[in-house]
């Protein structure tokens, strides 16, 4: 079955592109999906799990880590106590991705799914982006927000994502060689960027 992985910053539309290459391609969308199937392999509360999503990227932008090295900054912000646990629930939200990636296949957004995917044959890993200044007016639009609301989001969401997976995954997830596909889903409708996704999916797959 088809397996697409959509790697996607701040305002590129992957929220909106997903789900509709999911329909089209007639598989699971996974985002908040994820968490909810990880609290019940571990039996906690989806409420847990949810909170639990990207805690570790937050830290880890805050602290400043990168690539796995430990910046000066960290003493000023110490760990969360419970830094086992949330490497817990990363492996299992790995292991969620991949249990999908043997059986129905799935249309994954964000997760660091390029790289915990990277070995399954046939996958297509997708990379949704844009100017900066494109994906704020694009947010703005899609959230109904303000440009300072829209920047604020962004300094918050982008750099948690960004240390993730540089973190954990030793990649700079902004570099194109980890994707089959790149997209300016600022320069085209996000339903034309979701049309070329399921053609590139289906040739991928055939």
């Amino acid at each position: 079955m088809p397996l697409v992985t959509l790697s996607a910053p701040y305002g590129a539309g992957g929220s909106q592109v997903g789900p509709l290459v999911a329909e089209r391609l007639g598989v699971p969308f996974l985002d908040r999906a994820v968490p909810a199937q990880v609290a019940e392999r571990l039996a906690v509360p989806v409420d847990k799990a949810l909170s639990r999503d990207e805690s570790v990227g937050s830290w880890l932008a805050r602290s400043g880590v990168w690539l796995g090295h430990v910046g000066s900054v960290l003493s000023a912000v110490p760990p969360p106590e419970d830094a086992a646990e949330e490497d817990r629930f990363r492996l299992e939200t790995e292991t969620v991705l991949r249990r999908h990636a043997e059986g129905a296949g799935a249309v994954v957004l964000g997760r660091a799914g390029a790289m915990v995917l990277r070995d399954v044959p046939n996958a297509l890993h997708v990379r949704l982006t844009g100017a900066l200044e494109a994906r704020l007016r694009q947010a703005m639009r899609l959230e109904g927000v303000d440009h300072e609301t829209a920047e604020r989001r962004r300094e918050r969401i982008d750099p948690a994502r960004e240390a993730y997976v540089r973190h954990f995954y030793r990649c700079d997830p902004t570099d194109p060689r980890h994707y089959h596909l790149v997209i300016d889903s600022t320069a085209l409708p996000l339903s034309a960027c979701a049309a070329l996704i399921v053609g590139a999916a289906r040739a991928r797959d055939a």
